[in-house]
């Protein structure tokens, strides 16, 4: 058996509000839980998609963003210390004596009880814009996504696009970057304002360059960009050296391995009871987005219900010897010492 095997009690997969909220209810009922997610931080959906637009039905909250959710589920679970596993995707699921193992794209490998697909849509995959050539710069080059900064200390970079991430990381790139040029294809953006405002305070200032049009072409040796190609509005083109290009064109979802994982599906969902929330296997658990069962509502609100019900099934499979009293947070001194409210 290799030493590096994680062993725990469950492993939720996908870090949204629900998958984090499962954290909790598992934590109330001591099942321990480690979190994988293809995305490099918390938040699922709400981060990625909508950091800054308002949900207005989160029950107590009139109004919150989806950051402000995500911020306040993390500081809700600090007490039963989930550890956090990003930038990864689980590939592979098989049953053991025990319970399950779960290998991720990086390699890492899991043993545990319970498995909770907490996983949205599916799993994230960034769009590749339709370049010609443009896979042997991946990874080498070209990112669609930015995991250290540093690696992009005094390189020329260029970066593509006009959403929340293109300008996110052309604020927080421009410190270290030797250049930093940003392209769009057109003078509106899809970014929040204050966002765009600090970008044009930089241009105006000399810290970036800011060019119209779209990346036609690649130029490079050996997976290494030297330039690119970009064509103006007008039909001219330029020619834009650089290192390394980030292109932000959005996400698309897919249910990714889940589907090669012997779970009975319906239209890319996973069917569950509504007792329990467990699937066609047993010990793994579909809350959120990706399960079905009649009457299903894609809410928050029904997630976080649904992850309330899987905890009580789970710790049936964690601690089958343990007798599971049901506590109210409000009257139980053991549940607040857990909390580290007591």
């Amino acid at each position: 058996m290799s030493e590096d095997v994680i062993k725990t009690d469950a492993v939720i997969i996908g870090a949204g509000p629900v998958g984090l909220f499962a954290v909790f209810e598992l934590g109330l009922v001591d099942v321990k839980a480690h979190v994988i997610d293809i995305l490099d931080r918390p938040g699922g959906q709400c981060a990625e998609l909508y950091p800054e637009k308002p949900i207005y039905d989160v029950p107590a909250l009139a109004i919150v963003t989806g950051q402000e959710l995500t911020d306040r589920l993390m500081e809700q679970i600090k007490p039963f210390g989930a550890e956090f596993h990003f930038s990864e995707r689980v590939e592979t699921l098989e049953k053991t004596d025990e319970g399950y193992r779960l290998v991720t794209d990086a390699g890492t490998t899991f043993e545990c009880k319970v498995v909770v697909i907490a996983a949205g849509g599916g799993s994230f995959t960034p769009k590749r814009p339709p370049l010609p050539g443009i896979e042997q710069y991946e990874g080498t080059s070209v990112f669609y996504s930015v995991r250290k900064m540093d690696a992009f200390r005094d390189k020329d970079v260029l970066i593509v696009g006009g959403g929340d991430s293109a300008l996110d990381w052309t604020l927080n790139l421009q410190p270290v970057a030797k250049s930093l040029t940003l392209v769009h294809r057109r003078q509106e953006f899809r970014a929040a304002p204050a966002s765009v405002q600090k970008m044009l305070e930089l241009v105006d200032s000399g810290n970036i360059s800011f060019k119209l049009g779209q990346v036609t072409e690649l130029h490079g040796d050996n997976a290494q960009l030297t330039g690119v190609t970009v064509k103006r509005p007008d039909g001219s083109t330029f020619e834009q050296p650089t290192e390394v290009m980030l292109p932000f064109f959005g996400l698309t979802m897919k249910l990714g391995p889940v589907a090669n994982w012997g779970l009975n599906l319906e239209e890319n969902l996973v069917p569950v009871d509504t007792e329990k929330f467990e699937t066609s296997e047993k010990g793994i658990f579909a809350i959120g987005d990706i399960n079905a069962y009649p009457g299903k509502l894609k809410l928050i609100l029904s997630g976080f219900h649904e992850a309330a019900l899987m905890a009580q099934q789970a710790h049936k499979y964690v601690h089958p010897d343990k007798k599971l009293i049901f506590q109210y947070t409000t009257s139980s001194s053991n549940l607040q010492k857990k909390l580290g409210v007591k």
